[in-house]
């Protein structure tokens, strides 16, 4: 459909969308970005130009090029930012200040402030910040929590969340990031586990933790850096006792330094049932389903569609044609941060440390939900 006959079928066009970034996550949104019907890549920029181009040519992509040209582009709708952590914030407000809205990858900055003032930012231009991680839009996530919010568990009180593996530095051919400030399993796997428990529980209020450090150095295992031993800047362990109010909790371990892997591991637990929920890192996975009064445990198949990263952006773009809420916004990312440096804090310090922000109830997704369909030209 040309937009012409967009305009006279009443439906918007496709919002346009660009990309910062080409490096590796880009592979998995472009593969999705480029298939969901309401947004069209239009631009992939990076500051290895080469690097961008070859992107753009792998997914069919018309243009590619600088961060500059990217941003003076009228037909630019909304912008995915997919640097390294410890520049989020700093692109955010020069795409915010080039009229676009912000799709981010996690986490949204590296302190609080930095998080507001871009949020603030945002708002005082009419725009919008959204982030990741949008696998809890999953079929898989939003599954549970649809059950959660029937009651299937009664009411939550507990959860436990483990995400345990040796570390990323043999498969991954860069990982020093990982490892350095905005990153390690904290700040790197964290945002998955913690948007899932902000989801089912709303606003934390306190964090009690500790953090260890099993080896000074790493060395990189795979692609043409295989070999080179490079710094651990931050702490490879936490453990954290994460309040949500009305004696509502969770105990949340985040470890680069266990030889067996025990990842994905998210379990709540309620006034009438316990539900395992799949893998917060993907988009996909049953449920398990235990109630008090049955031996036999009930398996809640994933309903919805099969995404992928990027489904985040549509709702984004459906949200602001509809005059709705983002669930993967700004401020619920903002939230999630809040919690990890209460961790980090937490640990450094060796006290409880208290959460000032808060955030709305987020509703879970409805079951029709799909980010496959058109709902654009």
């Amino acid at each position: 459909m040309s937009p012409a006959e967009a305009r006279a079928a009443n439906r918007p066009e496709a919002a346009g969308v660009g990309i910062i970034g080409a490096g590796n996550i880009s592979t998995q949104y472009l593969e999705h970005l480029t298939r969901f019907p309401d947004v069209e890549v239009r631009f992939v920029a990076d500051l290895d130009q080469a690097r961008a181009a070859a992107q753009a040519q792998v997914y069919g992509v018309r243009a590619s090029g600088g961060v500059d040209e990217l941003l003076a582009r009228e037909d630019i709708d909304v912008v995915v930012n997919l640097t390294v952590p410890a520049v989020h914030a700093d692109v955010g407000h020069r795409v915010l200040a080039a009229g676009k809205h912000v799709w981010s990858e996690k986490p949204l900055a590296l302190d609080h402030d930095a998080a507001a003032a871009l949020l603030a930012d945002a708002e005082a231009r009419g725009l919008r910040v959204a982030c990741a991680p949008d696998t809890v839009l999953g079929a898989g996530i939003q599954t549970a929590l649809r059950a959660i919010a029937r009651g299937d568990i009664g009411e939550p009180l507990t959860a436990t969340t483990m995400f345990h593996v040796p570390g990323p530095e043999s498969w991954h051919p860069s990982p020093d990031f990982l490892f350095a400030l905005g990153g390690g399993p904290l700040f790197d796997m964290g945002p998955y586990y913690v948007t899932t428990l902000v989801h089912v529980f709303g606003s934390a209020t306190r964090v009690q933790a500790v953090a260890s450090t099993s080896r000074p150095t790493r060395t990189i295992g795979s692609g043409p850096r295989a070999g080179e031993v490079f710094d651990v800047l931050v702490p490879t362990h936490h453990a954290a006792l994460i309040e949500f109010g009305q004696g509502r909790s969770a105990q949340s371990t985040f470890s680069f330094q266990h030889a067996l892997h025990r990842n994905g591991f998210v379990e709540i637990n309620g006034t009438e049932g316990t539900i395992s929920l799949p893998d917060p890192n993907e988009f996909g996975g049953d449920s398990t389903l235990w109630r008090y009064g049955s031996d036999e445990p009930t398996t809640l198949p994933a309903t919805g569609p099969d995404l992928g990263r990027g489904a985040g952006v549509v709702d984004l773009v459906r949200s602001i044609r509809a005059g709705g809420t983002e669930r993967a916004s700004g401020a619920v990312a903002a939230h999630v941060l809040d919690i990890l440096l209460a961790v980090r804090d937490a640990a450094e310090g060796g006290k409880p440390v208290e959460i000032d922000s808060a955030v709305g109830p987020v509703a879970p997704l409805p079951e029709g939900w799909d980010p496959t369909v058109a709902t654009a030209g």
